[in-house]
């Protein structure tokens, strides 16, 4: 039996990604700020909810297709934006934007990918979004926007909770860098992994495709880290969003919210959809899960815009809970990271498929056949979150 027909689920990939990636990239991905309370939360309130089953009712034909911000797609997931793609697995963030485009869901570029914009858009045949980070080189963000505009990126997805970067224990005891520093310990690591180093090696894609010789003063990987350290605007703030939404002149997702308060701000920037989200635990500790804040949320701003959440999603019946609770659409990162570093693409399109059947198999135990039609009413108790 082949290793991708034993995987069954997320956790599956999970386990095999910790094999085959090298320790500090691995652990770059899996892994909160702090205590990493809030990463844990993410996975465990989801337990909390509990399905209704019904039966005899006729569910023989099922339908996951939806729209993200006017796009159809073919389940109600978008894949996150992660940083450091390319080193869970050679050219990551191409291999997933194949494994997306194929299947029919978004891809989303980070800022800090490995692969550039140009790269991705050479490989791929229809429209990608890019996420923006705020840096305090403005000049660089506008010619980034402007490199978006340029590779025809559908969407500009805009991260609004790295102001300031959260502490995250593992990636300073493992030294992380990229490519790995060589000390006796990576290099160790390094040796147990012989298909990552392979894979690697035959890659001209090791650094930051969107940064390096594009902004100032960084040419090389020398003086990458000294300008990601400075760069990370504290100063944005809401009027910020102005500029950006005149020089991208398309799409924009607000991505970071976590109040209901930041919510209505959202909506009145004139942003197309906003994402629960609490950077997947890695940056406020403490913080509460997204899917606890998402009921509020969806309250709060009604459907004068599209309101998505990621955080903590393992299965395809976490997609559907985080529907019924009043989400239009869902981002997966990790379950996107641990299936590109077990097995690639293929990996990522097995994940894709196995989230898909999960979330079509549980919505017809649940007695309907229409994504759209699914509301807190499968849920025994969908009020969990509202209480105090």
């Amino acid at each position: 039996m082949s290793t991708a027909s034993k995987i069954t689920c997320v956790e599956d990939f999970r386990q095999l990604a910790e094999r085959r990636v090298p320790r500090m990239f691995y652990d770059y991905a899996d892994s909160g700020s702090w205590t990493e309370g809030t990463y844990r939360s993410n996975v465990t309130d989801f337990e909390k909810l509990k399905f209704r089953q019904r039966v005899a009712v006729d569910i023989e034909t099922r339908s996951l297709r939806t729209s993200m911000i006017g796009i159809d797609v073919a389940m109600p997931v978008a894949i996150a934006p992660t940083g450091l793609t390319g080193m869970q697995h050679a050219d990551g963030e191409i291999l997933g934007a194949k494994a997306a485009e194929k299947f029919g869901i978004p891809f989303t570029l980070s800022t800090m990918s490995i692969c550039s914009i140009e790269d991705v858009a050479a490989h791929t045949h229809k429209p990608f979004w890019f996420q923006l980070y705020v840096m305090r080189d403005r000049d660089f963000i506008e010619r980034l926007i402007d490199r978006a505009k340029a590779a025809n990126c559908s969407a500009l997805v805009l991260t609004l909770d790295l102001q300031v970067l959260g502490q995250r224990h593992k990636d300073i005891k493992n030294g992380l860098s990229t490519p790995p520093r060589p000390t006796l310990a990576n290099l160790i690591n390094l040796a147990t992994k012989p298909r990552w180093c392979m894979n690697m090696l035959g890659t001209k894609r090791r650094s930051f495709g969107n940064i390096v010789g594009h902004a100032k003063g960084v040419g090389d990987l020398s003086s990458l880290s000294s300008w990601t350290a400075e760069q990370f605007d504290p100063a944005l703030s809401w009027k910020d969003l102005e500029w950006i939404k005149k020089r991208w002149g398309g799409k924009i997702i607000l991505k970071g919210i976590m109040d209901a308060e930041d919510a209505r701000l959202a909506v009145e920037t004139g942003a197309d959809a906003i994402v629960v989200s609490n950077h997947g635990g890695r940056q406020l500790d403490g913080a509460p899960s997204s899917i606890s804040a998402l009921p509020g949320i969806a309250h709060a701003v009604g459907k004068e815009i599209e309101v998505w959440m990621d955080g903590g999603i393992r299965s395809g019946q976490d997609v559907l809970k985080a529907v019924a609770l009043g989400a239009k659409g869902t981002m997966i990162g990790r379950p996107f990271l641990y299936s590109l570093g077990a097995m690639g693409e293929a990996g990522v399109t097995r994940c894709l498929e196995i989230i898909a059947n999960e979330l079509d198999i549980t919505m017809g135990f649940c007695g309907r056949t229409d994504i759209h039609d699914i509301d807190r009413s499968i849920l025994l108790n969908g009020d969990v979150f509202d209480r105090p």
